[in-house]
């Protein structure tokens, strides 16, 4: 759905002309100070620079839930994180944030989420260029110091790129590409990314459910099982109904498990503010535990065009806050 809170950097033309003769780069690689991590199960006090790629393999279908959050400022600054934190009661393993193409790799943030157990989600969304060009390798200097950046820093990041591509409200969705434009873009840049040996990306698939866009089929988007480590799911809870979540999502895990049997993830959810909203928060968490292959939730917990914040709904969010204790969601993502 069109819910979202879009956080842009962008850099005008004289910024980047004036860096470029300075022979500076525009993307923050991680060079100036010292990682937080290292290797899956080292010492966390060690440099994550390393000629050996992290091993993201724990991370794609760890035993516990993911219990992510998507909040204002994170994860330049975890302030809004720590506050989140507070209020729920459990600290979020997984930050969501947007990012435009075009922006420089937030390395500085993707380390403090890191420092605090928390692995991060970049929504990357490609405004200003179309589907057609990425494909056609136009951007190709871009991709390249970006996934040099991320292979420098070498600690895992998720990445979801163009989400929300059967929606015809995106100016990369139904009217503006191709599904065959869209896939071209996709496999570029993923194979761009190991090219520089970037391989510590969790690559994330995200399409919006299908209930509001039926006659999009979504197989002709998928850019196949060799490129796709998750299926994330964008969905939220607006409907007057009891356990709305096969609803919900049903329809929409049904067709994508004919083409494939990745894990999935709701990189995007969240319940209208009233009196349904605690009894669908807890079919939020009942939904997600009970699918083995469900790998957890981010909660948008922002105001946009509706108040999906927690803070809203006091009664809600103290609901929340008893479910969210669950020791099966939540977990250091330094120690899968």
């Amino acid at each position: 759905m069109q819910f979202r809170t879009r956080t842009r950097t962008v850099l005008s033309a004289v910024l980047l002309t004036a860096l470029a003769l300075s022979g500076c780069s525009v993307l923050d690689d991680g060079s100036n100070s010292d990682p937080s991590a290292g290797q899956a199960g080292a010492d966390p006090s060690s440099s994550a620079e390393s000629d050996i790629p992290y091993d993201v393999v724990p991370l794609l279908k760890p035993e516990k839930k993911y219990y992510g959050a998507a909040v204002d400022g994170a994860p330049t600054s975890m302030k809004s994180v720590d506050a989140y934190t507070e209020m729920t009661g459990k600290q979020p393993n997984l930050i969501e944030y947007y990012a435009a193409w075009g922006d420089g790799f937030d390395a500085s943030g993707v380390r403090k989420a890191w420092a605090e157990g928390a692995m991060t989600l970049m929504s990357w969304e490609p405004f200003d260029t179309s589907l057609a060009d990425i494909g056609a390798g136009k951007s190709d200097a871009y991709i390249k110091e970006y996934a040099t950046a991320v292979r420098k820093l070498n600690l895992p990041v998720v990445i979801d790129f163009a989400d929300e591509f059967n929606g015809h409200w995106e100016k990369w969705g139904t009217t503006s590409a191709t599904p065959e434009e869209y896939v071209a873009a996709w496999r570029h840049i993923h194979d761009t990314f190991i090219d520089v040996g970037a391989s510590n990306v969790i690559w994330a698939w995200s399409p919006n459910i299908i209930n509001p866009v039926k006659s999009v089929q979504l197989k002709p988007y998928y850019p196949g099982d060799a490129y796709v480590d998750w299926v994330g799911l964008i969905g939220y809870w607006t409907l007057e109904e009891d356990n709305a979540f096969d609803t919900i999502f049903g329809p929409t895990v049904d067709e994508i498990r004919a083409f494939t049997k990745k894990p999935m993830l709701l990189v995007e959810t969240a319940a209208m503010a009233g009196e349904r909203r605690r009894a669908d928060i807890r079919n939020l968490f009942e939904g997600v535990e009970a699918d083995d292959n469900m790998l957890g939730f981010v909660w948008f917990n922002h105001k946009k065009r509706a108040d999906w914040r927690l803070e809203a709904s006091p009664l809600a969010l103290k609901e929340f806050k008893r479910l969210a204790a669950d020791d099966r969601f939540g977990f250091d993502v330094r120690k899968p």
